[in-house]
């Protein structure tokens, strides 16, 4: 009874976090599979939780769409450019609090977590101001600078963290070897910090990949330079929304931060787990 005991007391856990894991992905089936439903079937009254005639006629409506390729790469530039942009300055930013000891030190930390803590929605209309009045509205490197804006703090914090759990003696013994402080960190450090770097790589790509209100207000005039999530919002006709292409699309819109997730997912738990170890 001792050792069936535990067992026992953990099923009502075991059953709450699978009713957990259901509910989360029930809206994610619900998409896949009306993206595959003829559109009778989407509309009738009597909804169907597996689709019983499957069909790709929406798949070919949304890649056909206009402006399709077009906003797939600026959606694929403008994430690449700001998290590459973004790890630059955090890595720099993470070692200079982590081993440097300068002045002002703390109070820059302070101000990361301040700018971490704030909701970037509420600064949509100074960014929009500032935007419109330094002539940058409609162009795609301020939505790199927006989105590398609202990703760095949160780098840094990260990289920070996971630096302070490198030993410094590694360093050290390079720099007596003959290395200077930078190759000491970039032949040392450098590859020990792999998975902090997968867990905000991926942090910065879900977010600026997923972004709708600063790709929607600050991409006005030019239609060409906006990204997918403007995009999805463009399957309308005269009866409606056209909901089997607007799942179809979402879907293919879901893809690559999936495919980013299952190939970093590995890192991402060890790199946030190592991020707060030291503060």
């Amino acid at each position: 009874m001792s050792r069936t005991h535990p067992r026992v007391r953990r099923i009502p856990l075991n059953a709450a976090a699978a009713l957990t894991v259901l509910i989360c992905l029930f809206p994610v089936y619900w998409m896949i599979s009306t993206a595959f439903k003829p559109s009778k079937d989407i509309q009738s009254s009597r909804p169907q939780l597996v689709p019983h005639t499957w069909t790709l006629d929406h798949f070919r409506t949304a890649v056909q769409a206009d402006g399709f390729e077009v906003f797939w790469r600026n959606s694929i530039l403008v994430t690449a450019s700001s998290v590459l942009l973004a790890l630059i300055v955090a890595i720099g930013s993470a070692y200079a609090v982590a081993r440097l000891r300068w002045k002002g030190r703390r109070q820059f930390m302070l101000m990361v977590f301040i700018a971490q803590m704030a909701p970037w929605e509420s600064l949509i209309i100074p960014v929009y101001i500032i935007s419109r009045d330094t002539d940058m509205l409609d162009r795609l490197p301020t939505l790199t600078l927006v989105y590398f804006m609202v990703t760095l703090p949160f780098s840094i914090i990260v990289l920070r963290g996971f630096i302070g759990t490198i030993p410094p003696e590694l360093e050290e013994a390079a720099q007596v070897d003959g290395c200077t402080r930078t190759g000491a960190f970039r032949k040392v450090a450098l590859p020990l910090l792999a998975p902090g770097l997968m867990a905000t790589s991926l942090f910065g790509f879900i977010t600026a990949w997923n972004e709708f209100a600063y790709a929607n207000f600050l991409i006005i005039k030019h239609q060409d330079s906006r990204t997918l999530p403007v995009w999805l919002s463009s399957f309308q006709n005269t009866f409606g929304t056209d909901w089997g292409a607007t799942m179809a699309a979402s879907t293919l819109f879901a893809l690559p931060a999936l495919i980013v997730f299952l190939l970093l997912q590995r890192h991402v738990t060890s790199g946030f787990a190592a991020g707060a170890v030291k503060g």
